[in-house]
């Protein structure tokens, strides 16, 4: 159980000590023109007014651009994104991920009190017995992810939307993590109660 831990949090230092020239080159304002169909479900900038979808305001533009070209390759699936992707050229996702990068994203406060500290030993410390590495060693320690990387911030995003995205990977509902399989293994591994504790905690985290 150790090895695996090690094995995870090696690969995971290795990715996030990438260098940042592969940000996304797009035009914000185009991005705004082209986002007024997506405001609907993620709000006209980004902050998203329904938890059970994400917040993309501030988000690292390489993920959202990886996260649209998911969509559009079967490796997410979402009745509503899959056809709206699919319509997408490569220049349309990078001008909405360049636009949506730029936003202020709106900060909440935690889901959940009660399961604050759970959360938080979690993604600091993570669980040995379990194998699970500590999720700031991906997100950093107040979730604001790498986009070097194209590992997601996670401060300020939806409980809600966050248990979700854990679940669709413990059960290999979702595969966008590719070939290294790193999110499903972590998300399998973890339990119910530690599935809420963290998507809790990463909604207040700054």
């Amino acid at each position: 159980m150790n090895q695996k831990i090690a094995t995870i949090t090696l690969f995971l230092l290795a990715a996030a000590s990438a260098s940042a020239d592969g940000l996304v080159a797009g035009s914000a304002d185009e991005g705004k023109n082209k986002a007024v169909t997506c405001g609907a479900c993620h709000g006209g900038d980004g902050n998203s007014v329904n938890p059970e979808w994400p917040s993309l305001a501030g988000q690292h533009s390489p993920y959202i651009v990886d996260q649209l070209q998911a969509f559009k390759d079967g490796s997410r699936s979402n009745p509503l994104m899959d056809g709206m992707a699919k319509a997408l050229s490569d220049t349309d996702m990078a001008n909405l991920a360049v636009y949506y990068s730029q936003q202020p994203a709106a900060p909440r406060a935690v889901n959940d009190a009660s399961l604050v500290d759970k959360g938080q030993a979690l993604y600091r410390g993570g669980d040995k017995q379990r194998g699970i590495p500590a999720c700031m060693a991906c997100h950093g320690p107040t979730g604001a992810g790498n986009p070097a990387a194209s590992y997601p911030k996670l401060s300020g995003q939806y409980a809600v939307y966050t248990e979700n995205q854990l679940r669709a990977y413990a059960s290999g509902a979702r595969t966008s993590d590719g070939p290294s399989k790193v999110m499903r293994d972590i998300a399998e591994a973890l339990t119910d109660e530690q599935i809420k504790a963290i998507s809790s905690y990463v909604q207040g985290l700054h």
